[in-house]
């Protein structure tokens, strides 16, 4: 089964319940930008304590690991950071689930979603990617990993072109994310310029 595939175990359920959700995380990022193996994809979801209790239905417990069903009630009624993990018994693979709130990125996020087809009949929701960058510049904010970074110049040299830049922009400064920004792009610009002048030696 092809890597995105495995991924349609958690967004299909989601899909058929007619719950509202977006990935987010390495996943998405491999969608606008460069591929990497993972086995996690991050969902950020609307999920009410109703629609809470109706998870280990979606997500039955022969097929996969859920909390309890007390403990997604609790974080569905969190304003922020509401957060909860499903795992695929089968092939190991985890869905990170964040719960939307009130958080205003994810409200901005959720109105800019994508539908991205897979292929034939096989679709998920996706963030923006300016959304999947400004999270990125957070968790490297947050944790210092590199793997962020890596994620966001992949996206810059494949998506680059289609970013509201005008809409990140804003976004950076509202997040406090402005130096971080500023030191990967302009990093980025070294190296787009370096493999220029690279190619351009190299054709003499």
């Amino acid at each position: 089964m092809h890597q995105l595939d495995l991924f349609l175990l958690f967004t299909q359920p989601l899909d058929h319940a007619g719950l509202q959700y977006m990935v987010s995380g390495s996943v998405a990022s491999m969608i606008y930008g460069e591929p990497r193996l993972t086995n996690d994809i991050d969902i950020v979801l609307h999920l009410d304590a109703r629609a809470a209790a109706t998870i280990p239905l979606m997500f039955p417990a022969e097929a996969f690991y859920s909390p309890p069903e007390e403990v997604m009630v609790i974080e569905s009624r969190r304003g922020r950071r509401g957060h909860f993990n499903l795992i695929h018994h089968d092939s190991g693979h985890k869905a990170d689930i964040y719960l939307a709130g009130d958080d205003p990125l994810h409200t901005w996020g959720f109105s800019k979603r994508r539908r991205i087809a897979l292929a034939e009949d096989r679709s998920l929701w996706v963030a923006p990617p300016e959304y999947v960058i400004l999270r990125k510049l957070e968790y490297f904010k947050e944790g210092g990993s590199e793997k962020h970074r890596n994620d966001i110049r992949g996206m810059l040299d494949v998506s680059g072109d289609t970013l509201d830049m005008a809409a990140l922009a804003q976004w950076v400064s509202r997040l406090g994310l402005s130096s971080l920004w500023e030191d990967l792009t302009r990093s980025d610009r070294t190296r787009v310029q370096t493999k220029s002048l690279t190619r351009a030696t190299g054709e003499r």
